[in-house]
């Protein structure tokens, strides 16, 4: 059974997430950033962090990637023409969503107080909608990348519900309504029953 590290309002939720669409056991350990259990397992103290058996794997895409190569789900298989455009979408959405979110909550409350620029958010919102509808543009529908749901379904949707809790306005219908469909999934209700 995996065991995963981390905190249900964090990036541990794509992880979950994932493994409940698998149908794969997993054991929660709640533990937040930084804190003993987890700078013993990542020395850079960040969550979510995978164990399976005696090995260890930090950063949720990793774990993500791990996981779907191994159990053959929410993948195209490796050297696949399909699989380097999934592996293109992931790392846009990490640069374009993931990024500017995360900017966004680094000048909001993890940096030092005195290291803040709190002015930067209304630019940092503008970008995020801005590139959010530079995702809904490749939307093939009913996911991301057509009839398959793959990991830069559960990193969009993650970052679109970051968005509402960081008040960034997402006002693409297209996302709205695929996000709203997303978050009815049972796989994603499971992990919601989880906070």
């Amino acid at each position: 059974m995996y065991k995963v590290y981390g905190s249900i309002n964090t990036r541990t939720f794509r992880v979950l997430w994932m493994l409940e669409e698998l149908g794969e056991p997993y054991e929660l350990i709640k533990a937040p950033p930084r804190s003993e259990i987890i700078m013993a397992l990542n020395p850079l103290g960040k969550i979510p962090v995978l164990q399976d058996g005696d090995e260890t794997i930090t950063d949720s895409t990793a774990i993500m990637t791990y996981l779907g190569d191994k159990h053959g789900g929410l993948t195209f298989p490796a050297g696949s023409i399909n699989r380097a455009r999934q592996d293109a979408l992931s790392h846009m959405i990490l640069d374009e969503l993931d990024a500017v979110l995360w900017t966004a909550a680094r000048h909001s409350f993890v940096l030092p107080e005195d290291k803040r620029v709190p002015d930067v958010k209304p630019s940092l919102a503008w970008e995020f909608g801005r590139n959010v509808d530079r995702l809904a543009d490749q939307f093939q529908g009913p996911f991301l990348m057509g009839d398959t749901m793959t990991i830069p379904d559960i990193i969009a949707v993650h970052c679109l519900n970051w968005a509402f809790g960081a008040k960034f306005p997402v006002e693409n219908e297209t996302m709205l309504a695929y996000g709203k469909t997303m978050r009815a999934r049972d796989a994603f209700k499971r992990v919601r029953a989880l906070e």
